[in-house]
């Protein structure tokens, strides 16, 4: 009897175990990965009354962002919250998001990816082993160097421009005349060394990774909304319950809402900061003349695949 009593109580307390979620990140503490992740965590183990317990990696623990999605694919981890970019490699689809001077303002891009194109993107993953839950971001990408101020693509010619590992991004600034150089996640110290001009990224970016330090100009380009896709591992989703599914994709729909105000509610702070920390910023470029070199991109063999071309011809058409 007393045997019975115990097993009994060590099955009832199994029952009970938290289920564990690895979540992979490759920015550090503050960064707009990490805001939306630590956002997810508190909503779902709150909601969840503990039935749900998140380990975030941050800071590329687990390595790059495309190994982190590898990773995701495998159900090493469960779930990331990654850049639109590293998406090319698994899902072209993804891409159409990346196009430049795609979205005019916030509102436009939230209006497209919270609604059926941007539901028809996530469910696109499914194919390459991922459930796309919600889009997160990084915002609006900018340009920085350290050699000359940027007011025209004629003054982008010969720059030593890192980007993503994104097809698109690299066609973007071999269009715009510059010289684009993937490289993963951090970068601070091939930019102090000169190794490359510049970068471009959102101004989150440039205070909390200091590039005021070694970066004197920067451009507001806006020439890209930078997005991150927030997923979950497919084969571990399709052993979750329904129950389960309904509140893992609400709570990180509800963080990556969360995360989009808080981000944008700080850009102002945010050049003013980089004025005061000594950039000299280009308010006003020539955006007109941007747009002029790389209007053609539609047409290259990144957005030939039917599937690819068809969703960016709605999106172009949606935003008018």
């Amino acid at each position: 009897m007393v045997l019975s009593v115990a097993t009994l109580f060590l099955f009832s307390g199994n029952s009970f175990a938290a289920t564990k979620i690895k979540l992979g990140v490759v920015t550090k503490p503050g960064s707009a990965q990490n805001i939306a992740a630590q956002k997810f965590k508190e909503l779902i183990e709150l909601r969840s009354k503990g039935g749900f317990e998140v380990k975030i990696y941050h800071s590329a623990s687990l390595g790059n962002e495309t190994e982190i999605l590898q990773q995701v694919q495998m159900n090493t981890i469960q779930m990331g919250v990654i850049t639109g970019g590293p998406f090319d490699t698994f899902n072209p689809i993804s891409r159409v998001i990346n196009y430049p001077f795609l979205f005019k303002d916030n509102a436009q891009a939230d209006e497209i990816l919270d609604g059926p194109l941007g539901t028809q993107i996530l469910k696109s993953l499914e194919i390459s082993g991922f459930k796309g839950l919600s889009f997160s971001e990084n915002g609006f990408r900018n340009l920085t160097n350290s050699k000359k101020p940027v007011k025209s693509p004629d003054d982008i010619k010969g720059l030593k421009v890192r980007v993503m590992a994104s097809a698109i991004h690299k066609a973007i600034w071999s269009a715009l005349g510059a010289n684009p150089t993937p490289m993963p996640w951090p970068i601070y110290t091939e930019l102090e060394q000169g190794v490359i001009d510049g970068q471009e990224n959102p101004l989150w970016v440039m205070e909390v990774y200091k590039f005021y330090e070694i970066q004197k100009y920067l451009s507001l380009t806006r020439h890209v909304y930078s997005y991150h896709i927030d997923v979950a591992s497919l084969k571990w989703w399709e052993t979750l319950d329904a129950n389960d599914q309904e509140m893992i994709q609400k709570a990180m729909y509800d963080a990556a809402v969360y995360q989009r105000h808080d981000n944008r509610s700080k850009d102002a702070a945010r050049l003013k900061l980089l004025k005061e920390k000594g950039m000299e910023i280009i308010e006003n470029p020539d955006i007109a003349a941007f747009r002029a070199k790389v209007a053609n991109l539609k047409d290259m063999d990144l957005y030939q695949d039917p599937q690819v071309k068809e969703m960016l011809l709605k999106i172009m058409e949606a935003v008018k």
